[in-house]
């Protein structure tokens, strides 16, 4: 049985989640021992009076599967908003599902809705999984940047 995927903008009472997610993601980058986030400035940074970012969190089932975060930029040569894709993260247990596609779907629908030139994201050069599951969705490498 196929579970589904549901997609919705993370709220304050979502910190502690967001953090999780942040701190799979940087284990799994192995860069763990860099992660200084707490959820006191995730709260000020992502809830407070002046946004940096914006959160989507993923469900299969009601489960917290996966996370994005990321934020908006500025093409010069478009004269238009785009989205920068800081961080997507889906949880192990939950990998293979559709999660990671259906947050990226969510934030190309935003991006359309938002008339967004582009979404960009950079990508680990060893992390030849993610690399993949982006070329499956169509993306292309921008190598030159």
């Amino acid at each position: 049985m196929k579970r589904s995927v549901t997609i919705r903008r993370a709220e304050r009472a979502d910190v502690a989640l967001v953090l999780q997610f942040i701190r799979g993601l940087a284990a799994y980058e192995k860069l763990a021992h860099e992660c200084e986030a707490t959820e006191a400035q995730l709260e000020r940074t992502l809830f407070g009076e002046r946004p940096s970012a914006e959160v989507i969190m993923a469900f299969r089932d009601d489960l917290p599967a996966g996370f994005a975060l990321f934020f908006q930029n500025y093409s010069t040569f478009l004269a238009r908003p785009g989205i920068y894709l800081e961080d997507l993260f889906v949880d192990p247990a939950h990998r293979g599902h559709g999660v990671g596609q259906a947050l990226l779907a969510h934030l190309a629908a935003l991006a359309v809705a938002r008339d967004c030139g582009r979404l960009e994201w950079s990508v680990l050069d060893w992390n030849a999984d993610a690399i993949r599951f982006y070329e499956r969705l169509g993306a292309r490498a921008m190598n030159e940047w």
